[in-house]
């Protein structure tokens, strides 16, 4: 994150993708995402755009490859938690203070968030990491 903003070359790169990043969240939330496959490519290019914005002056394969594997990690973290959230929801027994905070929009957006930045980080990760061992290996020695 602080290689994003140490030189003005990456500062302007990371706020220009900052920028993309949250006019297709705008342009995402517009035109809707519900049942809408341009909503959706536009939040994808959205979660894109601000992991790139995060990753942009890596220039090493090892490092896009921890990216690949903590996106996969959070990923299937991300799967367990939403399974005990619903269940917590569903489950007669709790508070309805609990059952309303759970079924909040709030928890709706962060999933949202979660689905589309897991995707977008794995692409990158796995994106990244050919590209840079293919870039290192033929730069002579």
């Amino acid at each position: 994150m602080i290689d994003a903003f140490s030189t003005s070359h990456n500062r302007i790169k990371t706020l220009i993708l900052l920028a993309i990043c949250g006019l297709s969240a705008i342009a995402a939330a517009t035109v809707g995402i519900n049942d809408n496959l341009p909503g959706i490519l536009l939040a994808f290019l959205a979660a894109t755009a601000f992991v790139l914005a995060l990753v942009h002056p890596w220039r090493t394969a090892r490092k896009f490859m921890f990216l690949l594997l903590a996106s996969v990690l959070g990923f299937v973290l991300f799967v367990i938690l939403n399974i005990i959230i619903d269940t917590a929801a569903q489950n007669p027994a709790n508070a309805g203070a609990l059952q309303d905070l759970l079924q909040s929009p709030a928890i709706d957006a962060f999933s949202i968030f979660i689905a589309m930045i897991c995707p977008a980080a794995f692409i990158v990760g796995a994106v990244g990491s050919v590209v840079m061992f293919i870039r290192n290996r033929r730069q002579p020695a």
